[in-house]
């Protein structure tokens, strides 16, 4: 019976937590197609986001992040690290940009946003105990 109780509150944090990050990677991905004068049309954040949102998948599945999804350590840490490698190798893969600069922006702004929300999330449940 517990173990039916652990994987409902798994569930019940996972889910939402997969889709905060794919949210943020997103949102890097739409931010960026602006400062740089592309289109703005949910195809085109998606063909600049779809790299990386496959690496926080592999990220998430090194982790096993559904075992504690808004930790920063290990599952935020990798799931970061994971999404940069991963996603510049594919964008190398498929010819798009990977210049040094590129990916100095990615990878700060990317680990910002899903080190971030997992770092806020923490500090508040702190606080409620």
């Amino acid at each position: 019976m517990s173990t039916m109780k652990t994987d409902r509150a798994s569930t019940t944090h996972t889910l939402p937590a997969l889709a905060v990050d794919i949210a943020f990677i997103a949102l890097f991905a739409a931010v960026g197609r602006r400062n740089h004068a592309e289109g703005l049309s949910i195809g085109g954040v998606a063909e600049t986001a779809w790299p990386f949102v496959a690496g926080a998948v592999v990220g998430w599945l090194i982790s096993r992040g559904w075992r504690q999804p808004t930790a920063v350590v290990p599952t935020g840490i990798t799931i970061w690290v994971c999404a940069v490698a991963v996603g510049m190798l594919l964008r190398k893969a498929t010819f798009e940009g990977t210049a040094a600069s590129f990916v100095a922006v990615a990878t700060l702004t990317i680990g910002l946003l899903l080190l971030g929300w997992r770092a806020v999330v923490t500090r508040v449940s702190g606080r409620r105990r």
